[in-house]
């Protein structure tokens, strides 16, 4: 099932003209237009393989990101279920730190009409020009008193105003 959402954002972000018509439905003007944006200025979105805590890379001339694909029936995402969880986050940080790429985490909650999606991010230091700009704006996964990571979906950056400021010239 997490597979199926992994396709969905792909396809968002590649501008596939199905997927975004099935994005937009049940969303508002602003976000259909945010989201239809895409098309001016697509991702190449590729698939990672593995499960190092990382499901999608996305790349554009002007930047790119790593993307782990998150998905739920409740508005809060804890890390903390699961020790391969917290591997994959603590990978995909290396990763990142080693690369000067800030991380993207996607967060789907299931049973939603219009934007879906939620996007977080995580401290990472050293980044420059654009993508040290866009890393600012995401919010922050939340980090419990016990060091746990937690994703509240409604604390989270709408896609459509992720691609929207993306696309922004």
């Amino acid at each position: 099932m997490g597979s199926d959402y992994e396709r969905e954002l792909k396809k968002i972000l590649m501008a596939d003209r199905k997927a975004l018509r099935k994005a937009v439905k049940g969303c508002g003007i602003e976000e259909e237009l945010a989201y239809l944006s895409i098309e001016k200025s697509p991702f190449v979105v590729v698939r990672a393989a593995g499960s190092f805590g990382v499901d999608l890379v996305a790349v554009r001339g002007d930047i790119s990101f790593l993307i782990e694909v998150k998905s739920s029936q409740s508005p809060v995402f804890r890390f903390s279920r699961s020790r391969k969880l917290q591997e994959q986050a603590v990978e995909m940080m290396d990763i990142c730190r080693r690369s000067s790429l800030f991380p993207v985490y996607a967060y789907r909650l299931k049973g939603v009409r219009g934007d879906a999606w939620r996007i977080f991010t995580r401290d990472v230091e050293g980044l420059t020009g654009k993508a040290r700009i866009i890393h600012a704006r995401i919010p922050k996964i939340e980090v419990s008193k016990g060091g746990n990571m937690i994703m509240r979906w409604e604390d989270g950056m709408r896609l459509s105003e992720l691609i929207g400021y993306l696309c922004t010239d």
